[in-house]
């Protein structure tokens, strides 16, 4: 792999990225916001170059001399104030690109997402024919989609992952693990519903596999394989860290009506934090979501490389 320009590099697929890039021999420059991200990237193996999304001199110096840009960097959450989400995930997005031509990069790389498709309807046996949902309520899947345009135009390769787990996840085995321990957490109509899941070494090999061999502006999803059910997958993934989900459910309508309640409140009052079930949350506890990665097989050479039980026993391991 050549010389590569990273942003997200401190973030978790971000820092796995840069591992893989730098045990193959490239030269990895990360974008980094804070000293403890540019301390995080250089720890990794790559250079700091300070500075953020909206620096594009930062991102047009640091991406110099790069022959790939991979954009990773984002801002995640269940809700939030808007223009946070579309300034990080919409106009970052847009200046990585213009940042990264300028410096004559050739080839872009965007980590999007599955929620880009999302706006409360259940996601059965997905391809990439699937429209995106830049109108959907909620901001993350909203922006992410919008974003996830932007690049294409751009002519970006998109690599969509779908509930990145594993080693150094910040996000949601830490948000279960939580909120099971606090005993905030109950499944829906006891979570029986199926998901795709993307171990996050197997998403660093699509965004390999998509800066050597994917098409300029088209996208391609990447799970671990076949789908799971979500109470089996999650019991097993808070498994790993000694913690036992209790067999507790309430119902699909319950859930629903706690959703509404608690948005429409924190739209109207003042409150601290987020409602206790947002609508991409109580998406995430109920719905469907199950990809077909045909494609990225097809085009890419595309297969996991880590499998499920590989990456359980190296959570429980850590």
């Amino acid at each position: 792999m050549p010389a590569a320009f990273v942003t997200g590099g401190s973030g978790f697929i971000g820092g796995r990225l840069i591992e893989r890039l730098v045990a193959g021999g490239s030269t990895v420059r990360a974008l980094a916001r804070s000293e403890h991200s540019a301390e995080r990237v250089e720890s990794l193996g790559a250079e700091a170059v300070r500075g953020d999304l909206q620096d594009t001199r930062a991102m047009e110096a640091g991406a110099a001399g790069c022959e790939v840009a991979f954009d990773l960097a984002a801002h995640l959450g269940d809700s939030g104030p808007w223009e946070e989400f579309v300034r990080d995930n919409v106009t970052g997005t847009q200046n990585a690109l213009a940042a990264t031509a300028r410096a004559g990069v050739g080839r872009f790389v965007h980590c999007g997402t599955e929620a880009a498709l999302m706006a409360g309807q259940p996601l059965v046996h997905v391809d990439e024919t699937a429209p995106l949902r830049p109108d959907s309520k909620a901001p993350y899947p909203a922006t992410k989609a919008r974003a996830e345009q932007v690049a294409r135009a751009g002519g970006a390769v998109v690599i969509r992952p779908r509930l990145v787990w594993g080693p150094g996840d910040t996000t949601i085995l830490p948000t279960l693990t939580s909120a099971v321990r606090s005993k905030r957490f109950a499944w829906v109509n006891g979570g029986r519903h199926r998901t795709s899941t993307a171990h996050v070494d197997n998403v660093v090999e699509g965004l390999m596999l998509g800066a050597e061999k994917g098409k300029p502006g088209e996208a391609y999803f990447v799970t671990d394989g076949e789908p799971q059910v979500f109470r089996d997958f999650v019991t097993r993934l808070v498994g790993t860290q000694g913690v036992e989900i209790p067999d507790r459910s309430m119902p699909h309508a319950l859930a629903s009506a706690v959703t509404v309640a608690g948005e429409a409140a924190w739209r109207v009052l003042p409150l601290p934090g987020q409602p206790p079930l947002t609508s991409f949350g109580f998406w995430f506890l109920t719905q469907d979501c199950t990809i077909d990665i045909s494609r990225a097989r097809r085009e890419l050479g595309y297969s996991p490389v880590t499998s499920i039980d590989d990456g359980m026993e190296e959570l429980r391991s850590a």
